[in-house]
């Protein structure tokens, strides 16, 4: 009965993901935690590669319609990456089942989950994105960060609050990007973001796979329901009210925070 349980969960998440575009890190480790029970370094590492194995599908198409700037990716990367295997060894020097460890990872947890709350809510109040086409010449200038140093140092921030909670890679690296590049048009921007997050999320969830932190059967459980989930949930997206669904999910993760937090 379980293992139906867990698919159901995966098409649930994966059909949001699919109408929203948040991150399924943000929707998936409470769900993992609160519903089934899983311990959170488990439910983390877990969702870090069930993550990297649905946005894999998502950047192949965006990379077909050449919307990713790889520029972008690799300038996030150069950051997130490094912070990423820093913060694995720190968990695997703290040892990730340690309460002391546990207790760390949920309290950031709530605190990833109230951030990608407002940055969700923000992105709902915002309006509808620009077109993702402009012009070679203004293509080239809005890739060009205020200061190279920028997308390096926000990078790392990611990278580590990844590794941490496998939260932050989708919405709030969206409002980062925004921050960074803010003449790229958005639907640029969500590409560089899930593309980003696909190396981030599979170094940071292979990572976890290395001390033990991640549930194997559970995952693929997760995948069977996810994959066709995203599929329906981007079908369907064009036909539903984004601003009312982000709005409501930026209160569900309000809530799921401030409860993790309150742990």
């Amino acid at each position: 009965m379980h293992e139906f349980a867990f698919i159901f969960a995966g098409f649930s998440v994966g059909l949001v993901v699919g109408l929203t575009g948040v991150g399924g890190g943000s929707l998936m480790t409470p769900l993992l935690i609160f519903v089934f029970g899983i311990k959170p370094h488990l439910a983390i590492g877990t969702d870090l590669l069930f993550a990297a194995f649905t946005k894999m599908g998502g950047t192949v198409s965006l990379a077909r319609a050449r919307i990713v700037d790889w520029r972008i990716v690799g300038q996030m990367a150069a950051g997130s990456i490094p912070a990423s295997l820093l913060t694995l060894y720190v968990l695997q020097r703290l040892g990730p089942a340690n309460p002391a460890t546990q207790a760390l990872m949920t309290t950031t947890l709530g605190l990833a989950l109230l951030l990608t709350a407002c940055a969700t809510l923000y992105k709902a109040l915002r309006g509808k994105a620009a077109p993702a086409h402009i012009s070679t010449e203004s293509l080239q200038q809005a890739t060009r960060a205020r200061h190279w140093a920028l997308p390096l140092l926000f990078g790392a921030v990611i990278g580590s609050l990844v590794t941490l909670t496998s939260v932050g890679a989708g919405a709030i690296g969206v409002i980062v990007l925004m921050l960074l590049y803010p003449a790229l048009p958005l639907p640029r921007i969500v590409a560089a973001d899930i593309a980003h997050a696909v190396p981030l999320t599979l170094v940071a969830g292979l990572g976890h796979a290395s001390i033990g932190s991640v549930d194997w059967p559970l995952l693929l459980k997760l995948l069977a329901g996810s994959l066709p989930g995203i599929w329906l949930g981007s079908q369907l997206m064009r036909k539903t009210p984004e601003r009312v669904i982000r709005s409501l999910l930026s209160l569900l993760l309000a809530y799921a925070g401030a409860k993790l937090i309150s742990l």
